[in-house]
Order: C-alpha cells, then sequence, then structure tokens
C-alpha cells in the first residue's frame, strides 16, 4: 500500500468522523476517554463539543507555551487543544490549528465561535507540508496524528523548519512496543485507527533525532492500549522535542 492510498484512508475516516461518525477509538464517549487521557473536568467543560475523544493525550498539559507565543497544533481535529492553548499565550500571542480535511477546520472554526478567543486560526494543509514561513513558530503541539501521516519524517523536517531557534514540540502519539502483523498493517480500521501506522517506540523517537532534534519522553502509557486499543501491544508518549 502506497503513501497516497494511506493518506486517503486516513481522510475519508476522518471525514467520516466530522460527519458524526464514530471516533478512532471506538464508540466510547469523548468525554470519558478525555478525562482518560489527562485533560481535567475543568478544561473539557470550557472547550466545550471541540472534544471530539481522539487524542491519546493532552499536550497542552505537558507543555511550556507561554504568553505571546505562536503555537501550531498539528492535526486540530475539533479544536480542543487550539483554544486551550490559545488560553496560554493570551491575546499577544496567536495558535494556527492545521487540518487536512475541510469538514473538521469547519467544525473546529465553529467550536472557537463559540468561545471569546480571537487569537485562534485553522488552515487547511497537510502536516508534511506546512503553510509557514520558516522560523516563524514558538511551539507546536500535536496530539495522536503524526502515526497516521504516511511520511513522518517529512513532518518532523517541516516542525523543524517552522520552528524558531529553541523552539518545542509537544507531542503525544501512539507508538508500537511490537511488531504488528502482516495482515494488522494493511487493515483499514487499523490504519484510520491510530495503529497501523504507528512505529515502533525507539524507532519513533530516533526518526525524530535523526531530524536534528532532542528528545526527551515526558511520560508513557501502556494502560491506553487496553482501554482503547483492545490489547494490541502498543503505549501513548508524551515527547518533548527542542530544535537547537
Amino acid at each position: 500500500m502506497d503513501f497516497n492510498q494511506i493518506k486517503q484512508i486516513v481522510k475519508d475516516k476522518y471525514q467520516d468522523i466530522a460527519k458524526g461518525g464514530s471516533s478512532c477509538h471506538g464508540d466510547c464517549k469523548s468525554k470519558k476517554i478525555s478525562e482518560s487521557i489527562g485533560y481535567t473536568k475543568e478544561e473539557l467543560e470550557n472547550v466545550g463539543s471541540a472534544n471530539m475523544g481522539l487524542g491519546c493525550g493532552n499536550p497542552v498539559a505537558i507543555s511550556n507555551i507561554l504568553e505571546g507565543d505562536v503555537v501550531i497544533d498539528l492535526g486540530s481535529g475539533g479544536g480542543i487543544d487550539c483554544i486551550l492553548a490559545a488560553k496560554k499565550v493570551g491575546p499577544s500571542g496567536k495558535v494556527i490549528g492545521i487540518d487536512f480535511t475541510q469538514e473538521m477546520i469547519d467544525i473546529a472554526t465553529n467550536n472557537v465561535e463559540k468561545t471569546n478567543y480571537t487569537n485562534i486560526e485553522f488552515k487547511r494543509a497537510d502536516i508534511e507540508n506546512l503553510p509557514l514561513e520558516d522560523e516563524s513558530v514558538d511551539k507546536i503541539i500535536s496530539n495522536c496524528v503524526i502515526n497516521l501521516a504516511s511520511d513522518k519524517k517529512a513532518v518532523f523536517n517541516e516542525a523543524k523548519r517552522v520552528l524558531k531557534l529553541g523552539g518545542k514540540m509537544y507531542v503525544s502519539d501512539i507508538v508500537l512496543l511490537e511488531e504488528l502483523s502482516k495482515e494488522q498493517k494493511v487493515d483499514k480500521e487499523l490504519i484510520s485507527g491510530c495503529v497501523a501506522g504507528a512505529m515502533l517506540k525507539e524507532d519513533y523517537i530516533n526518526l525524530i533525532k535523526e531530524s536534528g532534534f532532542e528528545v526527551n519522553v515526558l511520560s508513557e502509557n501502556k494502560e491506553i492500549s487496553k482501554e482503547q486499543y483492545n490489547g494490541i501491544n502498543l503505549s501513548s508518549v508524551a515527547l518533548e522535542v527542542i530544535k537547537n
């Protein structure tokens, strides 16, 4: 299966989710899922319908986003992390959500319009080819999205290009703890469900380092395997990625 086929499978699935289909984690309620991966009840109340239960962590909570920062969210979905980041950057900062389906952009825009934040915008684009200038971003966040990218090396190369020197990424993502079977690797539900495109943990971290970043593993959640992924041997890692 080539990159274009994988990309289309993912796009089709998330267009379906945006139109009211089930999330990549099945039929569990969004609030229950989000609380289990690190969002507080207060945060979920503040973001309202922007919570779609699509993450595997809370990248804003582990970040050091500062007032005045320019922040981009790779794979912004319904806008939950953009809204939480907007509170941190304040009126002098800016948050840009990147998503590759117009349906998700429309949902996120509608969700933000229900808030008081005017420092958030969304761009429809592929995270492998960001519509941003070199060294224009202070922080990047991403929540359970890079595993879906067909060319992860391109994602991290683009992140390095747009980050300022000393800029940081805060990533929550699914990584494998053992190889999948050949059948699992081509299973459409696992491709769009954050599993088949995931890399082995060590390989994922090494890929980021090969792009020229320093990587710190902040935490790892192995319980997510049985909670959301039917016991597949994987985990969710929270990473701090630094451009030096």
